[in-house]
């Protein structure tokens, strides 16, 4: 019987084993795709780094020493309102928060607080690294800084609250650019793609990949730089999507993917 014994718990174990499902693998991450429901016109100056509807208002940032700008208007028409950034500040994404707006610069390490209305700069605020893409939750302002992580800010002081890394199962996306705070997720442009994601702000999943590629035609394209630019539509489940030099304003909506 002492010789049995340790063959007889190899048999069970081995049986066990036998039953115990094996470990499964994560749902795959929807596919949806950008479905154009209408054009508006856009600055094919514009360097655009933010985009945000706001009180029926386009909010835009653009980039590029020497011509940065804030500015906002009709969605489509000249802007109202523009103010420059002056030289070496190179402007990056913002977010419109009642009456105040947050615009982020990229490597000069300076986030302007604004007024909404007049554009006019409030004050400075410094923090560390590089500032991409930017939007607010209720409480928090949500950033992007090229990596994989979204820092979450106070939206009064601009304090770091934290961080999370964007992932889906084992993977993590880099290059997070300019974001979209909506219906309790985060849309990120990603730079070099005509890839968005959407992302569970509380944990860093990604909870779909959008396909926004053949916006532009091939002449349209080579005349232009990359997607960058994602404003919801209030009251609808459509936005705007447009790019750097672009020249429209597209109105989309994102179904699933054939």
């Amino acid at each position: 019987m002492r010789a049995l014994l340790p063959i007889s718990l190899a048999l069970v174990a081995a049986l066990a084993g036998c039953g115990a499902s094996a470990p499964q693998a994560a749902d795959p991450v929807p596919r949806l795709r950008a479905e154009v429901v209408g054009t508006l016109p856009h600055d094919t100056s514009a360097f655009t780094e933010g985009l945000e509807i706001a009180d029926g208002s386009l909010y835009e940032s653009t980039g590029i020493v020497g011509a940065s700008t804030a500015r906002y208007g009709p969605p489509g028409q000249t802007p109202t309102k523009t103010v420059s950034l002056p030289s070496p500040l190179f402007g990056e994404g913002l977010t419109v928060l009642g009456p105040t707006l947050w615009q982020l610069t990229w490597q000069n390490g300076i986030a302007i607080e604004r007024d909404a209305h007049t554009l006019a700069q409030l004050r400075q605020v410094t923090y560390s690294g590089e500032g991409w893409g930017l939007c607010h939750e209720q409480d928090r302002l949500v950033m992007s800084d090229g990596s994989d992580r979204l820092t979450f800010r106070d939206p009064k002081t601009f304090a770091a609250l934290g961080t999370v890394t964007v992932h889906a199962g084992g993977q993590t996306f880099s290059q997070l650019n300019e974001l979209e705070c909506v219906h309790g997720a985060v849309y990120a442009n990603v730079w070099q793609t005509d890839q968005i994601l959407r992302i569970d702000p509380g944990t860093g999943a990604v909870t779909a990949e959008i396909d926004a590629s053949g916006l532009l035609t091939a002449a349209e394209r080579a005349q232009t730089d990359v997607l960058n630019g994602i404003a919801a539509i209030p009251g609808t489940d459509e936005f705007l999507l447009t790019g750097k030099y672009w020249p429209s304003l597209f109105r989309v909506k994102f179904v699933v993917a054939a």
